[in-house]
């Protein structure tokens, strides 16, 4: 279906992630402290969602430890109660395949589990929205795979509605929302479904906007949907995504930079988000509104 201009938007800040960036910038947040503040600031600027992933306390690295997910969603509900948790349920698909000539040796840095298992931290805390990656991925230029089968997402899907978190519908390719539609179709989500279109990374989806715009047109009706880009091209498709009716996601997940050579905070990514969305002449949704339109009690 054909979208016009979205005059009433969503901002989700993606806090933290799980990728190599502590050492890259230090803003990136790793303790639990440090992650709720910086989610906190990104919604005093104005994101309606908060995405969080949590990180060992040693490493930086990303974890599944359940109790770190319990003192952000913690320390942040201590703050803001109507800030719309969106903790990613992606960690537990990473498989780093051996050398070529042992490839079932697995390599440091897999962490392979099932669908349910990924799921303890939703099971325990119940947040407001779960991410759910819709499909598997050669991930970077070596042997890491991400790992998220038909089978597995059949099973987080049923448990997720059981639980009544909202997914959100993680989609890195083409097939990634074949897959989607598949699981709406069988009746797996239920609607409004809320879908993350996730462009350059490595080896999903392009940065190509007919492309994105191609995706967009498979949507269904009852879907709203958010778009991003990595690095320099996170302010670029804050436009291109309101532009082709969807909404905007920044943080310091995906791009680490105010502007070239000045390193961000979530809440400067958000502020500038809020500008250029309000220079298109479009409204930035509160939680309260964003809650309405996703369904989210």
């Amino acid at each position: 279906m054909t979208r016009a201009m979205n005059r009433e938007v969503i901002i989700s800040c993606a806090v933290t992630g799980s990728g190599d960036t502590t050492r890259r910038s230090e803003h990136v947040p790793v303790t639990p402290e440090q992650i709720a503040a910086s989610a906190l600031g990104a919604a005093a600027a104005g994101a309606a969602i908060v995405h969080c992933h949590v990180r060992d306390l040693e490493s930086g690295k990303g974890t599944r430890t359940v109790a770190l997910y319990q003192e952000v969603v913690e320390r942040i509900r201590e703050k803001d109660d109507e800030v719309i948790i969106n903790l990613t349920a992606g960690m537990g698909g990473d498989l780093n395949v051996g050398p070529d000539d042992d490839p079932m040796s697995w390599q440091p840095g897999t962490d392979l589990v099932g669908g349910l298992e990924r799921l303890a931290h939703v099971e325990a805390i119940r947040p407001d929205i779960c991410s759910m990656d819709c499909g598997s991925l050669n991930f970077g230029d070596d042997n890491e795979v991400y790992v998220s089968t038909p089978s597995m997402l059949r099973i987080m899907a049923a448990r997720v509605r059981e639980l009544g978190v909202r997914p959100e519908l993680e989609v890195f390719d083409t097939g990634n929302l074949w897959f989607a539609e598949t699981m709406i179709a069988e009746g797996l989500i239920d609607p409004p479904y809320w879908i993350q279109l996730c462009l350059s990374i490595p080896y999903g989806t392009p940065l190509d906007v007919g492309i994105l715009q191609a995706m967009v047109n498979r949507l269904p009706a009852e879907a709203e949907f958010t778009s991003f880009g990595l690095g320099a091209m996170q302010m670029p498709m804050v436009t291109q995504s309101v532009m082709l009716g969807g909404h905007v996601r920044v943080g310091l997940e995906d791009n680490l930079y105010l502007e070239r050579g000045v390193m961000a905070t979530n809440a400067q990514l958000v502020a500038k988000a809020v500008t250029l969305v309000e220079l298109m002449g479009a409204r930035i949704q509160s939680p309260a509104d964003a809650r309405r339109l996703l369904a989210i009690g």
